[in-house]
């Protein structure tokens, strides 16, 4: 079974809806329901019931029951074994600026199969600081302790003109995979994973999402 799920080839996209789909499981479940069809869910999520059903299809090991639709809890299991949040990783971020100390102190990672484990930093003052009980570095550190601990997700998050010397530092200690919060492309390798998290698109796209909603409904 393991070797077929491994095979499965997704959409971006369709990989995109799952994390949504986990969480809209988890509060119905909280709300004591046992059964869910994708019919429902696909309304509750202002989404194509089609793509829906299909989306579940990859990630369910059982089909649904007729009448009721899929059970919660092995859904829920069945996405978070799908999504690897059963296998956590563990990962450190370069930058502990405002943005790099808020994830070293958010305790919600883990629940999604990423373990923060340290922090570090150009800026000796804060070397030995201490968030959400993640230490912080100095930089000149960091190649020793990453290729000690074989880290392999490093999490950028310093301005834009430090970014792509941070990419480089990071490949060259063996990071397989970047979160990059910073606003601007990295160039890597082949091989390297890189998931840029653009924090202005993000706001620009909701507040058009908005406007969009709110003329809607005039």
């Amino acid at each position: 079974m393991t070797e077929n799920r491994e095979a499965i080839q997704i959409s971006k996209a369709a990989l995109g809806r799952m994390p949504g789909y986990l969480l809209y499981l988890k509060n119905r479940a909280k709300e004591g329901e046992v059964f869910i069809s994708s019919t429902v869910m696909a309304e509750d999520l202002k989404q194509n019931p089609v793509q829906v059903r299909k989306d579940l299809a990859i990630v369910s090991r059982r089909p649904g029951r007729p009448k009721l639709g899929f059970e919660i809890s092995a859904l829920i299991g069945d996405i978070e074994d799908f999504l690897g949040y059963n296998n956590t990783s563990e990962a450190v971020i370069v930058g502990v600026g405002r943005l790099g100390k808020t994830l070293l102190s958010y305790d919600g990672f883990e629940s999604h199969g990423l373990k923060i484990v340290a922090g570090f930093d150009a800026n000796a003052e804060i070397e030995g600081s201490v968030y959400g009980g993640k230490k912080v570095f100095a930089i000149d550190k960091f190649h020793g302790l990453v290729k000690r601990m074989n880290i392999l997700i490093g999490i950028i998050t310093v301005p834009k003109e430090q970014a792509q010397p941070v990419c480089d530092m990071m490949i060259s200690s063996g990071i397989k995979a970047i979160w990059n919060f910073a606003p601007t492309h990295l160039t890597v390798p082949e091989g390297i994973i890189v998931k840029y998290e653009d924090l202005a698109a993000s706001l620009a796209l909701l507040s058009k999402t908005l406007g969009d909603e709110l003329a809607r409904k005039k």
